[in-house]
């Protein structure tokens, strides 16, 4: 009964309703676990490499159980790539902060540049470890197919909300992407490895 007095939505605690509070330790507790849960595997993938590394002992390394892993992660991949799903998010947020009159692709580009210019949580790509799982791409397909269905979700993102700024049903046109989607396997690889070295202000980690 205590848990159901304390979603009543009268109940404050300092104002805040009680609920809404515990919602939000849900929320970061399942955050914290997550973030742990990727940094286990990106750990382990560089240490033992990816086909030697598997989801339980992914999970054994975050203390969490499988079938908590597999509430967050599809895969010991999707895992340890968790940070570039971050970075897309980042992008697009500032993406959807950025002043209505620019058009698409001047708003994106400075999405870009307002993501890598936030120190308070510097780009992911940057770092020196992501640098060394990065260069896994090339030689880890599995990897690499994660890394893509991750990036276009990231860019179909981008699509709605540059639809959503345009008030069109599809902005595939007028999207920075949308030049680029007939671009061949080569390319795409190409793109996948840029992240490992030092890149300019205004490009995305993809």
């Amino acid at each position: 009964m205590g848990d159901i007095e304390a979603t009543e939505p009268n109940a404050t605690s300092g104002g805040t309703p009680v609920g809404a509070d515990v919602e939000d330790r849900r929320r970061r507790k399942a955050r914290r676990t997550r973030e742990t849960l990727a940094t286990a595997a990106i750990e382990l993938i560089l240490d033992q490499g990816l086909e030697n590394v598997t989801v339980s002992a992914v999970a054994d390394r975050a203390d969490v159980t499988r079938r908590t892993f597999s509430r967050h992660f599809v895969g010991k991949e999707d895992a340890a790539l968790d940070f570039v799903r971050g970075d897309g998010d980042r992008i697009n947020a500032c993406l959807r902060a950025r002043p209505a009159t620019e058009p698409p692709l001047v708003a994106y580009r400075r999405a870009v540049a307002d993501w890598l210019a936030d120190q308070t949580d510097p780009a992911r790509h940057l770092r020196p470890d992501m640098r060394r799982l990065f260069a896994l791409l090339d030689t880890e397909p599995a990897l690499f197919a994660a890394y893509e269905r991750i990036r276009v979700d990231a860019q179909e993102e981008s699509i709605r909300i540059i639809a959503a700024r345009l008030g069109r049903g599809c902005a595939w046109r007028a999207c920075p992407y949308g030049a680029g989607s007939g671009r061949g396997p080569a390319r795409r690889r190409s793109s996948a490895r840029a992240p490992t070295r030092d890149r300019p202000t205004g490009t995305a980690s993809w």
